[in-house]
């Protein structure tokens, strides 16, 4: 199975690994993961006056920052894992990359504000959910 883990790096991602630890079928070795991180964009006029190197480097390092909480979990449970870093709107780009990487399972943690705080906040999971084909497993 082609399993998309995104990740932000938050109480709700370590919930999400604990999910997944606790249920070792999703730990087979059968199953091909992709660690997802969406970057926020830095605003293009403030990039614009950056160097173009510097931004790069930004990005990679807020990326590198929370694949540095999940790598260690994948690798001592002998899971190979790619990582894969997007910048730019968090929901657009999670359900763009599950949809076309065709991945099996698209799985992310959530905030879990209910519906009337998602009505009113808006939700990445939420969002996701309405723009994706892949089906989403979403922890809370």
């Amino acid at each position: 199975m082609k399993i998309l883990v995104a990740v932000d790096g938050s109480e709700y991602t370590k919930r999400l690994l604990a999910y997944i630890a606790a249920h070792e079928l999703w730990l087979m070795p059968a199953h091909d993961y992709c660690v997802l991180h969406v970057v926020s964009a830095i605003p293009l006029r403030a990039a614009a006056a950056l160097d173009h190197d510097l931004v790069e480097s930004y990005y990679a390092d807020e990326a590198q920052a929370v694949f540095a909480s999940v790598r260690p979990f994948f690798e001592e449970r002998g899971v190979v894992a790619t990582y894969l870093t997007e910048v730019g709107p968090a929901a657009d780009l999670i359900a763009r990359t599950a949809d076309v990487g065709q991945y099996d399972l698209l799985m992310m943690g959530s905030h879990g504000h209910g519906a009337f705080g998602s009505l009113v906040l808006g939700s990445v999971a939420g969002k996701v959910l309405s723009r994706c084909r892949t089906p989403l497993l979403l922890v809370r």
